[in-house]
């Protein structure tokens, strides 16, 4: 299963965008009010290999998640995997940034293991998380205009 959220016609350009998701650890609180702390515990800035911690709440809980970075293209691209536990349920994780006129089209997905288990078991989760992901790209939208 893949939970998507697109956030169409940010008007900043991509690097703007791509370069603030390079500083996540220092503008990991400023994203949602519900993101606790983020810190990178090998590497840095999205450098492939390299892993970001972080804290969350999510449908009232805290989630402790750790990623590894396995694709960066400059400007368009942050692909990562979810690392253990959080790998048990979602695989993998993207970030797009693709030119769109004067902006940028800004895309995030996630891929779920148990497409149809966790949808039939889990689905307040999965909508409070499609939530979470819509309040993120709004919130992101508003930083990036902030000084446009």
């Amino acid at each position: 299963m893949r939970i998507k959220y697109r956030c169409t016609d940010i008007q900043a350009k991509p690097e703007k965008i791509f370069q603030w998701f390079l500083e996540l650890a220092e503008n990991y609180c400023d994203w949602h009010p519900d993101h606790i702390k983020a810190e990178w515990v090998k590497g840095n800035h999205f450098e492939v290999g390299s892993v970001l911690y972080s804290e969350e709440y999510l449908h009232g809980e805290i989630h402790k998640m750790k990623f590894r970075t396995i694709e960066m293209i400059p400007n368009r691209l942050l692909r990562y995997k979810m690392l253990f536990p959080g790998n048990l349920i979602s695989t993998t994780g993207k970030l797009i940034f693709e030119p769109k006129g004067s902006g940028t089209l800004f895309t995030a997905t996630l891929d779920f293991r148990f497409g149809r288990l966790l949808t039939r078991f889990a689905r307040k989760q999965k909508e409070e998380l499609i939530k979470h992901m819509k309040e993120e790209g709004e919130i992101l939208k508003k930083i990036m205009e902030k000084n446009q």
